[in-house]
């Protein structure tokens, strides 16, 4: 089953990012937009795990999880993957608490679980939010964009998801676990 862990931001924070986006959904030649269903932050891909890896990648996963706090974030600006001038992939990107140790734990967990195809790329936290099969200029999508800054919320839960690929892509909800209480001061 292709496995991934991430963060789920809360409906109202979406509505927010989908308001900003409405306008130019299905107006980009070449650019698919995948249902909001489908939208959150990837903590970790871990590609195609055995059925037999799935409850050691829980109790490690849930282990990893458990030893960091809950992060304040807020959506902050939009962008594209490789270049805004060369994009296949348009983004909203996240500010706020840093998430590089949750998610280098997180990818521990999974490869010391046995998921062996856990992606190594350095994380650049960001909500996918449509696709290009060809290299397309997303400048003045990016640029009509400019100056939006969403509302702080709390990421206070990891999510093991595992995708359905196919038209269309559906994710299913495996298992959920708490980030720690952030301490009060």
């Amino acid at each position: 089953m292709r496995l991934f862990a991430a963060l789920v931001p809360p409906d109202d924070v979406l509505d927010e990012i989908a308001h900003a986006i409405a306008p130019h959904v299905g107006q980009v030649p070449g650019l698919r937009w995948p249902g909001r269903e489908t939208w959150h932050i990837t903590l970790g891909f871990f590609g195609e795990v055995p059925d037999r890896v799935l409850p050691d990648l829980e109790t490690r996963l849930a282990r990893a999880v458990r030893r960091h706090d809950v992060l304040n974030l807020a959506f902050d600006g939009f962008g594209a993957f490789s270049s805004v001038r060369r994009a296949r992939v348009f983004w909203a990107g996240v500010s706020g608490d840093p998430m590089t140790r949750l998610a280098d734990s997180v990818k521990a967990g999974a490869r010391r679980a046995g998921a062996a195809q856990t992606d190594e790329k350095r994380s650049h936290p960001h909500l996918t939010l449509a696709r290009a099969k060809a290299e397309t200029d997303l400048r003045p999508l990016v640029e009509s964009l400019e100056g939006f800054s969403g509302s702080p919320w709390r990421a206070e839960h990891v999510r093991l998801v595992r995708s359905h690929l196919g038209p269309p892509v559906r994710y299913e909800s495996l298992a959920e676990w708490a980030l720690a209480p952030a301490e009060q001061s």
